[in-house]
This record gives structure tokens, C-alpha cells and sequence, in this order.
């Protein structure tokens, strides 16, 4: 994969510094967060799924982990990781917070208690202005944690939160989504290289 393969051009600067602060967060030991309604929601376990384990490389750790032999095969198949999480999949703290505080909350009140200066925040939404993510920004901002967001064009609300923005040229939902997975994997594979294998 290319590096800008599935970048849209006008979108190119705004990939390249999301990489740049994702790469830095990953050198400095901090992880990344990811949020999402809907479509974007299931975007953001995506990332995770290519992160935390091989995309297009092999990542081999068992050396590393275990210089002294592999105590069980299985341990032998561990990948290398990028540390990041997706917020969207807690039902029992969702349940609470809709039931005691505020559903509106689900994702700021996880960057309170997960997030440390130095992390990111990725936010996912195709309009840019899910309260849910726009309150998980403004908490991120609040705590040192920088503020990537992935919207359709324009940015939203977001465009106003985010450090970095990442605003595919299109409206529609449907097709937002479409200008995005390409975009993140991308993302992902540059990142993978250079964690990895090398930065092409």
C-alpha cells in the first residue's frame, strides 16, 4: 500500500500530520482512543483491530517477550501492538451513565478516566458534530490529550475541538464513510511500516 492510497488530495496535509502526532504519541509510550456513532463506531474497532495486531506485516514479539523460550506455542503466534482502544464498547458503563448522569457523556467520561497527557483522541463522525464526541474533545483538551477528528467536509463542531482535521470531501453519510475506511487503513499501514517495518 502507497502511502496517500486512498487519500483524498485534499486531504493530504491533514493525513500527514495526523501521522506525525500518532507516530510521536506511539514513540512516547502513550495510546490512542477512538470514538464513533453508528457506521463510525464500528470504524473505530476496525482501527483498533489493525493496530493491535498485524495488518499487512508480520509483527513476530515471542523473542522479545520470551528470551528465554516460549513457555506455550500459542504465545509463539503474539504480534507486536500499537496501543488503542475503541470506547464504543462498554454496555454496562453506557447503561449507567444513561441511567445516572447524562448518555451524552459515554465517551468524555472515558477520556477522563483513561486519558493521560500525551494520548490521542480520535474522533469519528461523519457530520462532525456528535455531541457525544464533540464533550469527549473538549474533556480530551481539558486533560492534555490531542485531538484528531474524521469528518465529512467542513468538520462540524469538531473542526473547532480538533488539533488536527482530518475533513473528507463529501456530505453524505454513505458516501463520508466511503472516503474513510481507505483513508484510515492507510493510516494504519503507514504507521504499521513504521513501527514495523521501516517507513517506506
Amino acid at each position: 500500500m502507497t502511502k496517500y492510497e486512498g487519500v483524498p488530495e485534499s486531504c493530504r496535509a491533514a493525513y500527514d500530520e495526523a501521522f506525525r502526532r500518532l507516530e510521536a504519541a506511539f514513540v512516547r509510550g502513550n495510546k490512542l482512543m477512538i470514538c464513533g456513532n453508528g457506521g463510525s463506531a464500528a470504524d473505530a474497532e476496525h482501527i483498533v483491530g489493525e493496530l493491535m495486531k498485524g495488518f499487512l506485516l508480520k509483527r513476530p514479539v515471542a523473542e522479545r517477550i520470551f528470551p528465554d523460550g516460549v513457555p506455550d506455542p500459542a504465545l509463539g503466534k503474539l504480534q507486536g501492538a500499537l496501543p488503542a482502544l475503541s470506547l464504543n464498547g462498554h454496555p454496562a458503563l453506557a447503561a449507567a451513565l444513561v441511567n445516572d448522569t447524562d448518555a451524552a457523556l459515554i465517551y468524555a467520561q472515558q477520556v477522563l478516566g483513561l486519558g493521560r497527557p500525551g494520548d490521542v483522541l480520535l474522533c469519528i463522525s461523519t457530520s462532525g458534530n456528535a455531541r457525544n464526541c464533540c464533550l469527549a474533545a473538549q474533556t480530551a483538551k481539558a486533560l492534555g490529550v490531542e485531538v484528531i477528528a474524521l469528518t465529512g467536509e467542513g468538520g462540524g463542531r469538531l473542526a473547532a475541538l480538533a488539533d488536527c482535521l482530518i475533513a473528507v470531501p463529501e456530505r453524505e453519510t454513505y458516501l463520508v464513510q466511503q472516503l474513510h475506511l481507505p483513508l484510515y487503513h492507510a493510516l494504519c499501514a503507514r504507521l504499521e511500516a513504521r513501527f514495523f517495518g521501516g517507513e517506506a
